[in-house]
């Protein structure tokens, strides 16, 4: 069975789990990371040395890097859909993947951070409204995308939408001014329905 080091409210592990959830592959999750240690010790750098989450054992192929991770389950799990077999569409959904990592998730991360993570007296305000502006621009982006289009790579869920759709719940659940995007929003319903997204990802931020 997959083994998956990682806390569930981690949006890296939550990426996987859902992609699991998705396609009803079966796996057994070891909490790791955060309040749960486990990443410093010995045994858990032998699996991944930069001692972060998740990582996974797939029956001896061990594997880190969240995105790195949904493409290998995707391909190997999901031919099809997860995984577009059009090349073209499969490098589409694959481009919001890197947008997810490059673009988005270093804009809101701050604001993340500073909303769940740091006690409000410790809190920079300007900081704050910096990341919320810089993601909203962000957004802005994937708003224009997603005019012409149900889901990123087309009219079918695909892993690049497993990879984004995880941070914009952060955007989505963060106690903050969201600016109408109308489209984020539709595409955000459209996964907000989804079981295996409620489950894994619909969580209370912590």
């Amino acid at each position: 069975m997959l083994v998956i080091w990682g806390r569930n409210n981690s949006v890296n592990v939550q990426k996987v789990l859902w992609c699991c959830e998705e396609i009803a592959l079966g796996y057994k999750r070891i909490d790791a990371g955060g309040a749960f240690g486990v990443v410093d010790t010995p045994q858990y750098r032998r699996l991944n040395p930069n001692g972060l989450v998740p990582t996974i054992d797939d029956a001896g192929f061990v594997l880190w890097e969240s995105n790195a991770i949904v493409r290998y389950l995707a391909a190997k799990h999901a031919a099809g859909s997860l995984w577009p077999e059009d090349v073209a569409t499969r490098a589409d959904s694959d481009r919001w993947m890197d947008w997810e990592n490059t673009t988005f998730w270093p804009a809101i991360r701050p604001l993340f951070l500073g909303l769940i993570r740091t006690a409000p007296d410790k809190r920079d305000p300007q900081t704050l409204e910096q990341a919320r502006l810089k993601s909203a621009e962000a957004l802005r982006v994937l708003d224009a995308h997603l005019a012409a289009r149900e889901y990123l790579a087309g009219p079918a869920l695909s892993m690049g939408d497993i990879a984004l759709g995880c941070g914009v719940w952060r955007w989505m659940a963060l106690p903050i001014e969201r600016p109408p995007l109308p489209h984020v929003q539709r595409w955000f319903d459209s996964l907000a329905r989804r079981p295996a997204y409620q489950k894994t990802v619909m969580l209370p931020l912590t």
